[in-house]
């Protein structure tokens, strides 16, 4: 997605198709489910440091955009980009401080991905492999052939 399209708040262009059942109340920030046709595209857990594996902050919603930044390079790597992600699995430390800091993950959300929402679930875990992490996400894509 171009920068214009991010900052003019446009849906990109995407053969992805949101699955809502009538009746049922819009989710805020995610789909309840999506459909895709096309080339996958599977990243693995990603988490909030940089390229050189050192984490620049240790705050939730800086994490959460380095982890975001990250999963976007990788789909670069594939041709891809925010808009063709059809799921994520968000693993977190903390609810109650994942909930508490749901004004600035939202903007950090939007600042890297866009307004495209896949299908999405959110994991308590009790840990992380690399102590520093606060966050680990995992998605996959969809690429239209």
């Amino acid at each position: 997605m171009t920068a214009t399209k991010q900052s003019l708040n446009v849906q990109p262009e995407t053969p992805h198709r949101t699955l809502q059942p009538a009746g049922w109340a819009k989710p805020l920030g995610y789909a309840n489910g999506m459909e895709a046709r096309g080339r996958t595209v599977f990243v693995g857990g990603q988490i909030g440091w940089n390229a050189e594996c050192r984490f620049e902050t240790h705050d939730l919603a800086g994490q959460v955009r380095q982890t975001l930044e990250n999963i976007v390079a990788i789909l670069r790597e594939a041709g891809a980009g925010p808009e063709h992600v059809t799921t994520m699995t968000w693993y977190v430390l903390d609810r109650k401080r994942y909930s508490a800091s749901l004004k600035e993950i939202g903007a950090a959300y939007k600042a890297t991905m866009g307004r495209h929402f896949p299908a999405m679930a959110v994991v308590e875990v009790s840990g992380l492999i690399e102590n520093e992490a606060l966050v680990e996400i995992q998605a996959t894509a969809v690429v239209p052939d």
